[in-house]
């Protein structure tokens, strides 16, 4: 449908808890969706939720292929997940360096779970349940950390670890802009 505008940091919204979606298979739901994945195609992003352009709704959609901006990693396949609940099936984390659409030229160094277990419904009410590790397992608590207005910086333990890309990453050749 349309490539909307990502919500920076600071924007009230992405600090809120979204709503859950109450009916699925509709227009309105498709509609979203549609934004979503276009804005995200738009800005290489490996995710988007919903909050971050604008929609308060428990809406994630992510997918990993041949992105220029995580060149080095492996492929998730394109999810449309709502009203998600996470389970921790272990409690091994590892850090890793994150980027935002909404927090747009930087990346910061960010702990997160290596193994869980993801469920939640499609745009047509199917039911979704996964388990799955590594950059996936990242990338949907990135996303999903979006419904409850969190934002990665707010998971950073050491600030030091937190800065403009182009500082952190001289001959890095993408920005998350």
């Amino acid at each position: 449908m349309a490539i909307k505008t990502t919500l920076k940091m600071g924007e009230p919204l992405l600090f809120k808890s979204a709503e859950p979606v109450a009916a699925f298979n509709t227009p309105a739901l498709h509609s979203l969706v549609t934004d979503l994945r276009d804005t995200m195609t738009a800005l290489n992003g490996a995710g988007l939720a919903a909050p971050q352009i604008g929609v308060s709704l428990q809406v994630v959609i992510f997918s990993v292929g041949n992105n220029p901006r995580y060149p080095d990693v492996e492929a998730v396949p394109e999810t449309v997940l709502i009203n998600p609940t996470l389970t921790v099936i272990d409690d091994a984390q590892d850090s890793a360096w994150e980027g935002c659409l909404s927090v747009p030229g930087m990346r910061g160094l960010v702990p997160r779970y290596t193994h869980l277990r993801y469920q939640g419904w499609d745009q047509y009410g199917n039911a979704i349940d996964r388990t799955v590790s590594g950059f996936h397992a990242r990338v949907v608590q990135h996303e999903v950390d979006h419904l409850w207005g969190i934002l990665y910086p707010m998971r950073i333990k050491d600030m030091r670890d937190f800065g403009y890309t182009d500082v952190l990453f001289p001959n890095l050749s993408v920005t998350d802009e």
